[in-house]
């Protein structure tokens, strides 16, 4: 496949973290705009198989120790294919000179990629990003001359892993996500509705929602629903959530909206807005047996400054328990709030919950065990059929 890579869009700093399984080790942190590095570059290579390519063409890159310095990539066309166990990048270079090998530096490492050619003195980075769509083993990596283009291999940490595209985007996570989630629901919680609304708004459009109605069409297309729990309990009660409040207090609509997750439990293919604030059901500890369901994502706004200070204040939350939304498998953490951001809070979400999948790639199955059994409160230690949650006692079969 063809693709682009450039400078990404001016928007505010975001951290996730997985606060189930790995509380005390971030999985990954997401800011923007990309920074660029400059470092020594070691690379090592050895001899790719290229038997389709007439010798004549083949100029072996060897390992080549060079310094990079550049300022922020440009936009670089390439071209992506992903194989059984490697992946491999086509650059094109140009209709100028072709380098010599010494001039060309490939500096892949984790989850970053840095390529630059030297030319007539000066440096030209070809790509560079530190968002590969996952992990690759440097040692392996294999670059070469082919004509007019700089061919990289890059061998894939997870074989098993289908790769989009070679950066992780807002398109490539959207494609990867569906395969990822495999019809597990997604749960949006946090202290406010309007940005829990926004967010999986954008989320549930990314895995596939084509609203037709929008288009003049009758039917709607889905692969993942949005739905919005406020809208659901004001359908229902014919009145906003704000006179509910009012009339019967913060406690009679978080139980109601308890009911209304209940209900939606069952469903596969939805993300879910739940109510934000103290007349949320997700607020309240208690009332997460149905929340686990799916995958849940807890946006909260922040005013750390940077990752470890993100990390600590999560981590603050769970120890203390001061609120229900610790129990999420993920946590987004973000500086403020732009709706015109939505969607990069969405592409965060999305980038964290791909990162809890591949950790353990039985969650999604769990998930459905979990619901087959009847959502009983027991996540994520899940006990036996015929498990009673009201005396903690078993049925023997």
């Amino acid at each position: 496949m063809a693709g682009s890579v450039g400078a990404a869009a001016e928007v505010k700093l975001c951290f996730y973290f997985s606060i189930q399984s790995s509380i005390n080790r971030p999985i990954s942190s997401l800011s923007f705009p990309p920074f660029s590095r400059s470092r020594l570059s070691l690379g090592a290579y050895t001899k790719p198989r290229l038997a389709r390519i007439p010798s004549k063409r083949r100029q072996y890159l060897p390992s080549v120790l060079c310094k990079c310095i550049s300022t922020a990539a440009p936009n670089t066309n390439y071209e992506f294919s992903d194989g059984a166990s490697d992946v491999e990048l086509r650059l094109p270079l140009g209709n100028q000179e072709i380098p010599r090998p010494r001039d060309v530096c490939v500096d892949a490492a984790g989850t970053s990629l840095r390529v630059t050619v030297r030319r007539s003195g000066s440096v030209v980075t070809l790509i560079e990003t530190d968002q590969l769509f996952d992990r690759v083993k440097p040692s392996d990596t294999i670059w070469f001359i082919d004509e007019d283009e700089l061919v990289i291999n890059l061998k894939k940490h997870d074989p098993k892993l289908k790769w989009p595209d070679i950066i992780e985007s807002w398109e490539s996570l959207s494609s990867a996500a569906v395969q990822l989630l495999r019809g597990t629901s997604v749960f949006i919680v946090g202290d406010s509705t309007e940005v829990n609304r926004r967010v999986a708004r954008e989320l549930a459009v990314g895995l596939g929602y084509v609203d037709l109605h929008a288009l003049g069409f009758i039917h709607l297309f889905r692969r993942y629903t949005p739905l919005d729990t406020q809208e659901l309990l004001e359908s229902v009660s014919k009145q906003d959530v704000d006179s509910w409040i009012a009339d019967e207090g913060v406690d009679s609509v978080a139980e109601a909206e308890s009911s209304v997750l209940e209900s939606l439990s069952s469903h596969a293919r939805a993300v879910v807005s739940t109510l934000g604030g103290k007349h949320g059901a997700a607020a309240r500890t208690t009332n997460w047996r149905h929340l686990h369901a799916g995958f849940t994502v807890w946006v909260s706004e922040t005013e750390a400054m940077d990752q470890d200070t993100a990390k600590e204040e999560a981590i603050r939350h769970v120890q203390d328990r001061s609120t229900g939304y610790t129990n999420a498998d993920v946590v987004v953490k973000l500086q403020g709030w732009d709706p015109d951001h939505a969607k990069s809070v969405a592409q965060a979400s999305l980038s964290a919950l791909k990162r809890l999948i591949l950790a353990d790639k039985e969650l999604p199955g769990k998930k459905s065990l979990y619901i087959r059994l009847g959502c009983r409160g027991d996540w994520p230690d899940i006990k036996p059929p015929g498990w009673d949650p009201s005396n903690n006692t078993e049925v023997a079969l």
